[in-house]
């Protein structure tokens, strides 16, 4: 069990539950899923920058990242229907617990000038994106074998009702909001 799951089950959801006023310790909002994704438009033009991306995510979560292909053809953007175009990764479980005590503990500070994620971020239903300008902020990262910088956005998928629950249980976890 990872440390950040050991501290939901130990203090988090006894504090969230009398926080929202929850009969039940079944209704205690927790994190679902971690979805880190990445976008590349430079792969209609060269196809080795989706592989060094798809390497880097590797790296950075521990499992072999999906490749995500176009959709529609846009021929402004020269684009065409199942051209690849991304990568994702979904996270669960203790590894989603790993990755989220990671980018908590290690990742943000890392950040230039970092002041604390903005509690703005929520989509209304309870889940949280992060949008990472550089993937150098993980340690992981060799800085020598890096050609370009590579942005990504980090998706924390909770179970809570609403917005408000969802930053509750975030603050509750760790996660430094301005």
């Amino acid at each position: 069990m990872s440390r950040l799951q050991q501290k939901y089950r130990d203090e988090v959801r006894d504090l969230l539950k009398k926080e929202l006023e929850l009969s039940n310790v079944m209704m205690v909002p927790k994190v679902e899923k971690i979805v880190v994704n990445s976008g590349v438009g430079e792969a209609t033009q060269n196809i080795k920058v989706l592989d060094k991306v798809m390497e880097e995510l590797t790296i950075i979560t521990g499992q072999k990242p999906a490749l995500r292909r176009a959709r529609k053809s846009i021929a402004q953007f020269r684009l065409r229907a199942g051209m690849p175009v991304g990568a994702t990764v979904t996270l669960r479980g203790i590894r989603m617990y790993e990755f989220l005590d990671r980018l908590i503990s290690v990742v943000l500070p890392r950040i230039k000038d970092f002041r604390g994620i903005s509690p703005r971020s929520f989509d209304g239903r309870g889940n949280y994106t992060l949008a990472l300008k550089d993937q150098l902020v993980f340690p992981e990262i060799d800085y020598n074998k890096v050609d370009n910088q590579k942005g990504m956005a980090v998706t924390i998928v909770t179970s809570a009702k609403t917005d408000g629950e969802a930053l509750a249980l975030l603050k509750g976890l760790g996660m430094p909001f301005r």
